[in-house]
């Protein structure tokens, strides 16, 4: 993962921000070296898959850690 850990996160909150239509409450991208937590609040499973996959298409392999609640 890179080491630019405030420049990462500002591209991953835009890619996830874009790729859910800014659906996810509160959205929070913690890093660390070895993987990637998100957390938030998602009206749906879709919603959270979504924001899966805007952090996918950035760090395709990274270990990533989808704490996103639904309700």
């Amino acid at each position: 993962m890179p080491s630019d850990f405030p420049h990462l996160r500002e591209k991953l909150e835009t890619c996830v921000l874009a790729r859910t239509g800014r659906r996810v409450r509160n959205l929070a991208i913690d890093l660390a070296p070895d993987r990637v937590v998100l957390r938030g609040m998602a009206m749906t499973y879709h919603v959270k898959q979504l924001a899966q996959q805007g952090v996918r298409e950035l760090l395709p392999d990274v270990r990533l850690e989808n704490a996103i609640e639904v309700g």
